[in-house]
C-alpha cells in the first residue's frame, strides 16, 4: 500500500490547493480530464502539464513542471509507470509538497526517492475517488 489513509487525507486537506496535473490535455476521453474537473469542484486549482500546453478547464497549460512560473503544492501524475519516476524527480526539484501517482501508476524507486526528499506520496490511488469520500466523512 503506497499511501495510507492519513497520507491521503494530509495531501487532500493540508498540502495546498494548487495541483499540477501531469498528462492533462483537452482530450475529454482521458481520465485526467475528468479527475481535474473533480479536483476543481472541490476547490483545487489545477494546472495542466502536457507537451501541448493546452488550456483545460479554463486553466493555462504548460509543457513541463519546470515551465510553471509559480509554486505548485501537489503533482498529480497521469503518465505511465515508466515515465512517472522522472516526473516525481521533477516535482521534488520544483518544490512540491506532495506527489500523487494515479491508479495503475507505480514506481517503488520513485516512491523511495520522493519520500526521502521529504514529500508526501501516494501511488495507485485516484484523488477523484478519495476527495468525495473524505468530504463525506468530514
Amino acid at each position: 500500500m503506497y499511501g495510507d489513509e492519513a497520507t491521503v487525507r494530509r495531501i487532500l486537506t493540508e498540502r495546498g490547493d494548487t495541483w499540477a496535473v501531469v498528462g492533462l490535455s483537452a482530450n475529454q476521453r482521458r481520465a485526467a480530464y475528468g479527475v481535474a474537473a473533480v479536483l476543481q469542484r472541490f476547490g483545487k486549482r489545477i494546472v495542466p502539464v502536457h507537451p501541448k500546453a493546452e488550456t483545460v478547464h479554463g486553466e493555462q497549460g504548460y509543457a513541463s513542471l519546470a515551465d510553471i512560473p509559480f509554486d505548485v503544492d501537489v503533482v498529480d501524475v497521469f503518465v505511465n509507470s515508466e515515465l512517472a519516476g522522472a516526473v516525481a524527480d521533477e516535482a521534488v526539484a520544483k518544490g512540491a509538497k506532495a506527489v500523487w501517482f494515479q491508479l495503475g501508476v507505480v514506481d517503488e524507486a520513485a516512491y523511495g526517492r520522493t519520500r526521502a526528499a521529504g514529500l508526501d506520496m501516494v501511488m495507485d490511488r485516484c484523488p477523484a475517488i478519495e476527495i468525495p469520500r473524505l468530504a463525506q466523512r468530514g
